[in-house]
């Protein structure tokens, strides 16, 4: 039995085009390109931009801008030939294509909460995604909270939506060694036992209330543990780079790490953390919670939008809202070791049951489904 020929989009993963930060998305069409082979499918990466930017993917016949333009002015058009069973987007760039187009929507944020996003050009970008989601044959959903959403905003039917879920590669569960581990933490200033964040700084991960819960928890513990912040400056977050920068010349046990080398890096500084916080108000899925389990790290996590499906009870739940709720919890997962121990427990074996090989396959199976129709 030949291979499924599949096309991939890789644009978010071109280190020429993303200034060698990998975001969310990044991160799963990464994980697509290493696990989808072992899956049955012979994978093809893509990617817009000029060729002479691309070290993953080929390039796509059209920029995504002219494609874009084609589509609309003329949705009869000639599509584009790939000489493949079938492409699958996972970036929201959708064009119509001589194959079926199966398209990752991971959420629909800028049209469910647009406060929560820039501005700039919104009611343009809006449109044009709402468009470009309707040109795929089939959509997959990272989360079944995400289904709704899609449905109601982009006005996708359901029938056409299967819901797989993202991962965490296999060698997140086997610690990293202990001597690059340490060299990490000195090279940062950092102890062992830290409360972790991670995520990019933007109103909707919600840092500005876990930095005030962790100003207001008992000062020998602030002094003991420290506040850990890793992620890069988003949009808006001016003023919670001011509050940080506030609580360090205060003296406060605060860091913020807005550049790693690496995925080592990261991993390394799951691995001595004492829990990672995620008090995020939404997310389409949320895979720093997967990462905190396969590192056998409790986890704090908001009790809304996709999380709790995710942790399915792992992760100790909050109300994000609630300044003194996130404290509570802070206190309660370094203070309460029986807690600790179950909650290590539980996310581990979450984390076993979502790896990006089960996603993979799951997303080959999908492949298939659809090429039966």
């Amino acid at each position: 039995m030949n291979a499924l020929r599949a096309g991939l989009s890789c644009t978010t993963i071109e280190p020429g085009l993303n200034g060698g930060r990998l975001d969310g998305i990044g991160v799963y069409s990464q994980a697509l390109l290493r696990h989808l082979p072992a899956a049955g499918c012979a994978v093809q990466p893509y990617s817009f931009g000029p060729a002479a930017r691309l070290t993953v993917g080929r390039p796509l016949p059209l920029s995504f801008a002219a494609a874009t333009l084609r589509d609309l002015a003329a949705p009869s058009a000639v599509r584009q030939k790939m000489g493949l069973d079938l492409y699958h987007a996972t970036d929201y760039r959708i064009v119509r294509m001589d194959c079926p187009v199966v398209a990752t929507l991971h959420d629909a944020l800028p049209i469910a909460h647009p406060e929560w996003c820039s501005p700039k050009q919104r009611r343009l970008k809006n449109w044009l995604q709402i468009k470009a989601a309707r040109k795929a044959d089939h959509v997959i959903a990272v989360s079944q909270f995400a289904v709704a959403e899609l449905v109601q905003c982009f006005g996708v039917d359901e029938r056409r939506i299967s819901v797989v879920h993202n991962g965490v590669d296999a060698s997140w569960f086997t610690p990293p060694p202990a001597e690059r581990r340490a060299a990490t933490l000195a090279a940062h200033g950092l102890r062992p036992g830290y409360f972790l964040f991670v995520g990019t700084l933007q109103p909707r991960k919600n840092v500005e209330r876990l930095l005030q819960a962790y100003l207001g928890l008992p000062p020998v513990l602030r002094a003991a543990r420290q506040l850990v912040i890793v992620g890069a400056p988003g949009w808006r977050s001016e003023q919670l780079q001011a509050r940080i920068a506030a609580a360090v010349q205060q003296g406060e046990n605060v860091r913020w790490l807005d550049r790693l080398t690496g995925e080592e890096e990261l991993r390394d500084l799951y691995a001595e953390a004492g829990a990672l916080i995620y008090p995020s108000l939404y997310e389409g899925f949320g895979i720093p919670l997967l990462e905190a389990f396969a590192s056998r790290l409790p986890v704090v996590a908001s009790n809304t939008t996709s999380l709790p499906e995710v942790t399915l009870g792992a992760a100790l739940e909050v109300d994000p809202l609630s300044v003194s709720a996130i404290g509570a919890a802070m206190l309660d997962i370094v203070r309460d070791e029986a807690l600790r121990q179950r909650c290590i427990a539980a996310g581990e074996r979450r984390a076993l049951a979502l790896t990006w090989a089960e996603t993979a396959r799951r997303t080959a199976a999908v492949y298939q489904s659809i090429l039966l129709q």
